[in-house]
């Protein structure tokens, strides 16, 4: 007997007939001789929709409020699921968060968790029961409510997954695997059989929106074997292991990733320290920083140029403008009209040229680049909003004909 961690996203549980569905599925895997636990998100656009209440009501509600009503989304789903398996006459049982042993830190709309207590889940699926987990969600050691942040549901999965020493666990969405890019902007977009934990993370922090990259970082650091599968179509999907057979594909993927604003710093002192004073304060303030550009100094100056989400921009100026007393600078400058496209792949680290051909691909576009960042899995590229598309559409072209 295998025990099987399934996920099943928003749009897989959207209304009553989706709801219906899934719960066949789950029962199909059940009475194949599995135990199995199911993590749901809340239903459609309903995070969405409670945001726009509070808003409504307090436009600056406080974190744990606001956490104690997101939490409600998912609560809705894994009790219709419960109902809709209990009217197909097979045992099953419903679980918040803190129910199913999800401990997390204190930090209110981006939790972490700090453990599972896997009693409850193991006793229920003792009794033959299929276990409905809501994700997203845990419980603080002050018995407040949290939740996990962006992709919360995702991880909430793969934790189970592997707290459980789970067998395989299942993410299913409104795709049916990983693909080289975004089919809806390259119909001939290629699925991948299988994917290393490396290259999906990549893949899911420059912009794939298939997997959350916290709970694939989880899924590498416990092993869990993760397959990505359709919610509708009965076809395999992709599986995310540690490793797979060489290929002659050099590049897994090519993202695009329009949330994506540059800051410029011009003219700050040419001397040791201003990097760290620079990005120590805004790391202080919480704000994460991407791409990082800084100029040859010239005449006792030199400018950073980085990139920050759009979310972050206004909290970026507002740190730097502070830091202008401490750290001069001549300028500040930004724009959030751009868009980061990467390509992603294990096998261009000893495969020179690949930089190259995709700078190719962009130049006979007539796409200009205005940020070039690299590592061993990726290059990626600043480019103009507009041109984005466009150039996922060569790039793959490039690589992939």
């Amino acid at each position: 007997m295998a025990l099987i961690v399934q996920k099943f996203g928003g749009s897989s549980v959207a209304d009553a007939e989706k709801v219906k569905n899934v719960a066949n599925r789950v029962v199909e895997t059940a009475r194949d001789n599995n135990q199995v636990v199911v993590v749901v998100s809340a239903q459609g656009d309903t995070t969405d929709d409670l945001i726009e209440k509070a808003q409504e009501i307090n436009p600056k509600a406080s974190k744990r409020e606001m956490d104690m009503l997101l939490s409600s989304g998912e609560q809705i789903s894994i009790a219709l699921l419960a109902m809709a398996i209990e009217n197909l006459e097979y045992p099953v049982i419903s679980l918040t968060g803190w129910q199913a042993g999800f401990k997390t830190n204190s930090s209110a709309g981006n939790a972490r968790i700090d453990k599972i207590d896997v009693e409850r889940i193991q006793s229920e699926l003792d009794k033959h029961k299929i276990v409905i987990v809501a994700g997203f969600q845990g419980i603080d050691k002050y018995d407040n409510i949290t939740t996990l942040g962006r992709g919360g549901s995702d991880t909430s999965a793969v934790a189970l997954a592997a707290a459980l020493r789970a067998n395989k666990c299942e993410i299913y969405t409104d795709v049916d695997g990983v693909y080289t890019t975004d089919p809806r902007i390259v119909p001939d977009a290629v699925k991948l059989e299988e994917i290393t934990y490396d290259e999906m993370l990549e893949l899911a922090s420059l912009g794939a929106n298939v997997l959350h990259n916290r709970s694939v970082e989880m899924a590498k650091k416990y092993n869990v074997q993760l397959e990505v599968k359709s919610s509708f179509q009965r076809v395999p999907g992709t599986i995310v292991k540690e490793v797979i057979p060489m290929e002659k594909m050099l590049i897994r993927g090519v993202t695009r990733d329009n949330d994506v604003a540059r800051i410029a710093i011009i003219g700050l002192e040419d001397t040791p320290g201003i990097a760290f004073k620079v990005f120590s304060a805004l790391a202080k303030d919480g704000i994460n920083v991407d791409m990082i550009l800084q100029s040859i100094g010239h005449d006792g100056k030199k400018d950073i140029v980085f990139t920050v989400t759009k979310s972050n921009l206004d909290k970026t100026i507002a740190t730097l403008e502070s830091l202008k007393e401490t750290v001069p600078y001549q300028e500040l400058s930004h724009r959030d009209n751009l868009s980061k496209v990467s390509i992603v792949g294990a096998g261009m680290v000893n495969n020179p040229g690949v930089a190259a051909k995709m700078f190719e691909a962009l130049f006979d576009a007539s796409i200009n680049i205005h940020m070039i960042a690299t590592s061993e899995l990726k290059v990626s590229v600043l480019i103009n909003i507009e041109n984005a598309e466009r150039a996922v559409q060569v790039i793959h072209d490039k690589f992939m004909k």
